[in-house]
């Protein structure tokens, strides 16, 4: 059997070739009407509802990533454009619950891409990650938002 995935690849690459539109956005547009069409004939294929679940896991990982990605880059904006500086850099460990190296690798992706926050290392043991945080006045709250958000959608994306 052709894994869902596959067959949705090959649905965008053939919407691309028959509107001679082989870019980025063409081939999202056809990854996108794949993805309806697929899950529209979802009986046809047994077992493929891991496939949309896990679709949609990912695709709230990239919305609240995009949501975080804006308040920070406002936060830091802010910061920099008035003349009261409220930033009060410092280093923060946090506990990982992640454990798979991916994981891990992406939690810390995510909190690099993160305006104001820096991944600096993570232990030899995977059990702890170091971060620079802009605004580290309360360590014990960006502990938990590193837990309670990134680490948690990442965890919920890749189970």
């Amino acid at each position: 059997m052709i894994p869902i995935f596959m067959l949705n690849i090959a649905l965008a690459l053939a919407w691309a070739a028959l509107t001679g539109n082989i870019t980025l956005g063409g081939l999202s547009v056809g990854f996108v009407l794949g993805s309806m069409c697929l899950y529209v004939t979802r009986p046809l294929y047994p077992g493929c509802d891991s496939y949309f679940r896990r679709a949609g896991k990912w695709a709230k990982l990239i919305v609240l990533f995009l949501y975080e990605l804006v308040v920070s880059s406002m936060q830091v904006v802010w910061d920099v454009l008035t003349p009261a500086q409220k930033s009060r850099p410092g280093i923060i460990s946090v506990p990982l619950k992640v454990r798979r190296e991916l994981d891990v690798l992406l939690v810390t992706n995510l909190i690099t891409l993160t305006p104001g926050t820096l991944s600096l290392d993570v232990t030899d043991d995977g059990e702890t990650l170091y971060i620079h945080a802009m605004f580290a006045d309360d360590p014990d709250e960006i502990r938990r938002q590193i837990t309670e958000g990134m680490e948690r959608w990442v965890i919920e994306a890749t189970e």
